[in-house]
């Protein structure tokens, strides 16, 4: 067994879970998640788990990263049997970092052992500059059918802001040309609420996202991570601090110019064309099973939640020993997990059943203009523009 650990039980060398857990693992759907975690180089904003090059030092190789999230994936099939699997996402980081052909080797993996469900969504992210259209091509042929690409921005000034290494007219060609490959779907991710942005700057990222065809839309507030290179330049005064009203204009103005171009919201900060919901995240939001692959990655099987170790260099070495990768893991309670699936399911276009939910704290959030009246009277929460706007607020008063 590997040491008890603070901030979570023990997960055993084996990678097993209870019986419990696993008796209807993927009744509800099962995906996986990989996590690749090499940058070129860090954005000033970013906290996730991810590495260059000269923080990992020569520690860890992309090379035979592969080969180490294949052999996470063997132990995975000793410990569970899901059924076909219905979303692949691989993020992080920047995956495209690695050779084409080394993905579609891992999503052979995947369904080799546990099998691809038909028309399976299989998604990659991917930063602009990291792809050109000999590569889509590529990731298309090796299998995969759905990009999400991190755009952020089409204001220069904004890119800069945020330590973005791509251009501003990038991303738009990039999305054409996953179109041009043949993929089925394309996202691009916009950050609104960075220090110096305008409202024209924003406007014109939308009009860029709309220019170029794409089907699904992800827009967040820039959030402000302590730790990170963005939130000391705040505290010494370099940048202003991100304005809540300001992100509430911006969300008015992606609500409004996205819906206008046939993109209607299905969750608080992503919009799609019809069919082009991101089934990955509804399969997360809706209480499925999945497992993560690769250092860092969470998972979910039966109420059981566990997470990687964070460092790629100390996953490959538990793999090489072939150990499970583990770092922690927690059983949730059923209060746990009704918690949860309300926090996630009131920020989804279809809501969730009224008696699933606060009655008292449901009235109030209706009252306040928060809530569709006539989901309501049909016993559903579903929340009104307005109550997009103040989601968190929501969330607190029907928990």
């Amino acid at each position: 067994m590997a040491g008890a650990l603070p901030d979570g039980e023990p997960v055993p060398d084996d990678g097993s879970l209870p019986d419990d857990a696993t008796r209807e693992v993927g009744k509800d759907g099962f995906a996986v998640y990989v996590h690749v975690p090499f940058c070129a180089s860090r954005c000033g904003y970013c906290d996730f788990n991810t590495y260059t090059a000269s923080e990992l030092g020569g520690g860890a190789s992309r090379d035979e990263y592969a080969d180490t999230v294949l052999a996470e994936l063997a132990l995975a099939a000793r410990v569970i049997e899901p059924g076909p699997v219905r979303t692949v996402f691989v993020g992080g980081g920047t995956p495209t970092l690695l050779p084409a052909g080394d993905l579609a080797r891992i999503l052979d993996g995947i369904d080799r052992t546990w099998g691809l469900a038909p028309g399976a969504e299989v998604t990659t992210e991917a930063n602009p500059e990291s792809v050109d259209p000999a590569y889509l091509r590529a990731l298309r042929a090796g299998g995969f059918n759905r990009i999400s690409l991190g755009m952020q921005s089409a204001a220069e000034n904004v890119l800069r802001v945020l330590d973005r290494r791509h251009t501003a007219g990038r991303a738009p060609r990039a999305a054409e040309e996953a179109r041009a490959a043949g993929f089925e779907h394309v996202n691009l991710d916009l950050i609104y609420g960075t220090p110096g942005e305008s409202a024209e700057d924003f406007a014109a990222s939308l009009r860029a996202v709309i220019g170029a065809g794409v089907d699904h839309v992800s827009a967040y507030a820039l959030i402000v991570e302590d730790g990170t290179r963005m939130a000391g330049r705040m505290r010494r005064g370099e940048l202003p601090y991100p304005s809540d009203d300001v992100a509430a204009d911006r969300y008015l103005a992606a609500e409004a110019a996205l819906s206008e171009a046939g993109l209607d919201w299905y969750e608080v900060s992503n919009w799609a064309r019809k069919d082009a919901e991101c089934r990955h995240n509804l399969l997360y939001w809706t209480g499925a099973d999945w497992w993560g692959l690769g250092p860092g990655a969470h998972s979910h099987v039966g109420g059981v939640r566990w997470w990687n170790v964070k460092h790629p260099v100390t996953y490959a070495k538990r793999l090489a020993a072939g150990t499970s990768p583990g770092h922690g893991r927690e059983t949730l309670s059923a209060a746990d997990r009704h918690m949860e699936d309300v926090m996630l399911r009131v920020r989804l276009r279809d809501g969730i059943g009224l008696d699933r939910v606060d009655a008292t704290g449901a009235a109030r959030a209706l009252a306040d203009g928060l809530l569709e009246p006539g989901a309501y009277d049909d016993g559903r929460v579903v929340l009104t523009l307005r109550g997009r706007l103040l989601a968190d607020a929501v969330i607190r008063d029907v928990v």
